[in-house]
């Protein structure tokens, strides 16, 4: 028994204890009790020497350390077979010594009583405020020290005498985080712990202190990282040293430096930080904004600006720039979804640290990737995966549907506003995989699909109310558009699957990969005939472990999804139905880049590569261990990512740099640069940001709606004056402008509410001066850099807003 200042309540409590004792002679045996006074400055301790019972023994401690140092004293003096740690101020009564001795005779090292099990009885409540700090610390607990108890505090806890006087040796804390310290100890040496429901009712004059909830949290975060094995501490300070490699190129200098192989992306995303930060800092709608596609508007949430991220880091955004904040999603992205994988491995497929870790590095590097690594944070930020996958394994076990299902509810809802698609495939692979394994594992699943199914509607029942409005703006708000059109070439061939991509460091080859992908940002398949020759061999080497064969066959699965309605055999003629047919034309499916489905791949083989590590290292024939790690690092040494390329950023012009556009663009109207933004060329969306969003651009690179039936297009709404400009831009060809295309001219800068007109020197860029002077009827003057047509000073501006709408010749997608 801990004491400290007790002399009022411990003649009570001795009293007590020596009666029940005393009375049960034959069914306690010998007993001792032990006071370990904890330097009190009352008589707590000629208290217990004034009895001069032999039974009652008195240990103290020279100054006050606090309750865990007084435990480990008097724990260290017990000499009993068995060991009850009691508070002092009885709480529980001692008669519940019955229940703990119970459960100790059935086998456990220790029982705890337990405020918070099924059965137990609260007399006396304590104060509500350090009820809700109770429950809030046990939840803590159970999070990150020892999970499943659902309260370590109680003070009345009876272990086996051995165990608990190691236990207590080994603790270091000296506050009120020693039961938990205890607890995780006996865990970590593989003893149970059974938790025992009790009576319990608050004593006044408790000695816990409002600073002493702070000092316990430090005590608990101290143990917790004790407790971590060094190896989770170094896997993802290994996976952030990787991800910084392969950005490096950019990430040293995020706002003067651009990674040429993400096309336009970067610009893209860099603005969607931008105004999402804007919005939020004036209060303005998060999922919509008129500064592209001006006055149209862009429907932000259909075009997949990450609001789980880009509204949190609108500080960073405001302070450091769109740069900045891009360049850090994705860098800690790419690694936190590494470690995440890494977690999810050891804690469900292997124990071995180094597997764990290169099967992570394979699920969250692989090549697809790290093709997406140049542009879309979409695909490259995909931490909650993995969480979303362990909680549905947990759902499988059904011992907390309830509590799973909520917390799975709720990360699908953060996950949608991270990223849709992803959350998409990722649900279709682990259907892949959950048929599979039902089909292997009949007897699993008749007893998981119950509990699974409960926790998924009540998943459900959570996620739908948190997305329900971003999902209506999406799908039905302004600018929204009702499937999209990708490139005719977004499907994987058969030989994407066996190629290197680009970026493989030491196979890279770019002239294959660019003839098998429609571009950089879209290699989603080519893992490299050598891992596939690997994961073969795995499949049939561990053939009969039931979740090789789910991973396997998820994998294939995903692979043959990914070609496409229809594919051609390599090397033949012959063409086939292939099964994404049936999944094309279905909502949501719909808008889905097919290729990318080869995604699901990287996890399954990544958790195939930690199996068949596992299994290696434990080989006892040397010559089986090294031949098989031999062709595990010929497999994967094909596939390590050279870093990104990058470049200077293209300077923007001072005639927007230095604010000259002010004197041109007034309230309500907006700049037009010659030729409009679009997915060819969005560096205007870079002079945009520069200029403190400053003024609106028509035209942009967004997905939009295009027509009556509101079918999706990359970029605004083509006119007539949009397209000619483009086509002069791609042809260098001066057309006959007629009064006709004059008056239509007109019309769309009416449209546009255009100001000015802006041409940089650029290719074709005489082409483009000389139209741009038949269209408006004059020239245009050299201005900081850039040729600008006033449209103030020829009466174009700010014109009637009625202007014609022509349907847009067929469009050309990027």
């Amino acid at each position: 028994m801990p004491a400290y200042n007790e002399a009022h309540r411990l003649p009570r409590t001795l009293d007590a204890l020596t009666d029940h004792l005393a009375a049960g002679t034959g069914r306690w045996g010998e007993w001792e009790i032990v006071v370990a006074d904890d330097g009190s400055t009352d008589a707590t301790g000629d208290l217990v020497t004034a009895r001069q019972d032999p039974r009652i023994r008195l240990v103290t401690a020279p100054r006050n350390r606090g309750k865990g140092h007084a435990l480990r004293l008097g724990v260290a003096a017990s000499r009993g077979h068995r060991v009850l740690v009691t508070d002092a101020d009885l709480a529980t009564p001692v008669e519940e010594l019955e229940r703990l001795d119970k459960a100790l005779c059935e086998g456990n090292a220790a029982a705890i009583g337990s405020r918070s099990a099924p059965g137990a009885r609260i007399g006396d409540r304590q104060h509500r405020l350090r009820e809700l700090l109770g429950r809030a610390g046990n939840l803590l607990i159970r999070r990150t020290v020892v999970p499943g108890i659902r309260d370590t505090q109680c003070g009345f806890k009876l272990f086996d005498g051995d165990p608990a006087r190691a236990a207590y040796a080994a603790s270091r804390v000296n506050g009120w985080a020693i039961d938990v310290e205890v607890l995780r100890h006996l865990r970590s040496a593989g003893l149970s712990v059974a938790e025992v429901p009790v009576r319990w009712s608050h004593q006044p004059g408790s000695k816990v202190g409002p600073l002493d909830y702070a000092r316990a949290l430090t005590e608990f975060t101290r143990i917790a990282l004790r407790g971590l094995r060094p190896a989770d501490v170094f896997a993802p300070f290994l996976f952030l040293l990787m991800s910084v490699a392969l950005y490096s190129g950019r990430f040293f200098d995020p706002a003067h430096r651009y990674l040429p192989d993400s096309l336009r992306d970067q610009n893209q995303w860099e603005w969607f930080f931008a105004v999402t930060a804007d919005n939020v800092a004036h209060f303005r709608n998060p999922l919509f904004s008129e500064l592209q596609g001006f006055p149209d508007g862009v429907n932000l949430m259909a075009n997949t600006v990450m609001p789980g991220l880009s509204v949190p880091l609108t500080p960073l955004t405001l302070l450091a720039g769109p740069a900045v904040s891009l360049s850090l999603v994705m860098t800690l992205g790419l690694a936190a979804t590494a470690a995440a994988w890494y977690w999810l491995i050891v804690q469900h497929v292997v124990r071995g640290r180094i597997e764990a870790f290169l099967g992570a590095s394979l699920a969250a590097f692989a090549p697809p990737m790290v093709s997406h690594a140049h542009a879309h944070p979409n695909f490259v930020v995909l931490f909650m995966i993995p969480l979303i996958i362990d909680r549905a394994l947990r759902l499988c076990t059904g011992t907390r549907v309830v509590r799973d299902g909520v917390v799975l509810g709720l990360m699908t809802a953060y996950q949608v506003l991270l990223g849709e698609e992803a959350l998409l495939l990722a649900a279709l692979g682990m259907l892949l995989f959950a048929g599979a394994y039902a089909v292997v594992r009949p007897d699993t699943a008749r007893e998981s699909w119950r509990p699974l199914v409960k926790g998924l509607l009540i998943g459900a029942s959570v996620c739908l109310p948190l997305v329900v409005y971003p999902l209506v703006w999406q799908f039905s708000g302004p600018r929204s558009y009702t499937g999209i059109e990708h490139n005719p070439r977004s499907f994987n061939s058969p030989l994407a699957l066996l190629s290197f991509a680009e970026r493989s460091w030491l196979a890279g080859d770019a002239e294959t990969a660019n003839a098998l992908s429609f571009n950089t940002t879209e290699q989603n398949a080519f893992y490299g005939w050598p891992l596939v020759l690997l994961a073969f061999a795995i499949l049939v080497r561990l053939w009969k472990r039931a979740l090789v064969r789910a991973l396997a066959f998820t994998a294939v699965a995903a692979a043959f999804l990914s070609l496409g309605r229809e594919f051609r055999i390599p090397l033949t003629d012959i063409t086939l139905p292939g099964p994404w047919k049936l999944l094309a034309d279905q909502p949501l499916f719909e808008a889905v880049i097919e290729s990318r489905v080869a995604m699901v791949c990287a996890p399954a083989l990544g958790l195939l590569l930690a199996i068949a590590l596992d299994r290696l290292l434990a080989a006892h024939r040397l010559r089986t261990r090294y031949v098989g790690l031999l062709g595990v690092g010929l497999a994967l040494l094909p596939l390590v990512p050279a870093p990104l390329k990058a470049v200077d950023r293209t300077a923007v012009p001072a005639f927007i740099a230095d604010g000259t556009w002010t004197s041109y663009v007034r309230e309500g109207e907006s700049l037009v640069p010659v030729p409009l933004p679009d997915p060819g060329d969005a560096e205007a969306l870079h002079w945009q940001i520069e200029a403190g969003l400053g003024f609106k651009l028509p035209g942009g690179y967004f997905n939009g709606p295009y027509g009556d039936e509101r079918v999706g297009i990359y970029g605004a709404e083509p006119r007539f004056t949009s397209n000619l400009l483009r086509d002069v831009r791609n042809t260098g060809e001066v057309p006959p402008v007629n009064a006709s295309w004059r008056d239509q001219a007109r019309a769309d800068l009416a449209y546009w509410r255009a100001g000015v007109l802006v041409l940089t020197p650029q290719p074709n860029d005489g082409a483009l001066r000389e139209t741009v002077e038949k269209l408006v009827g004059g020239p245009g003057r050299w201005v900081d850099g850039v040729w600008v047509w006033d449209l103030h000073e020829r009466g174009l501006a700010r014109g009637p807003h009625e202007g014609v709408r022509p349907r847009a010749a067929p469009i050309t997608l990027p």
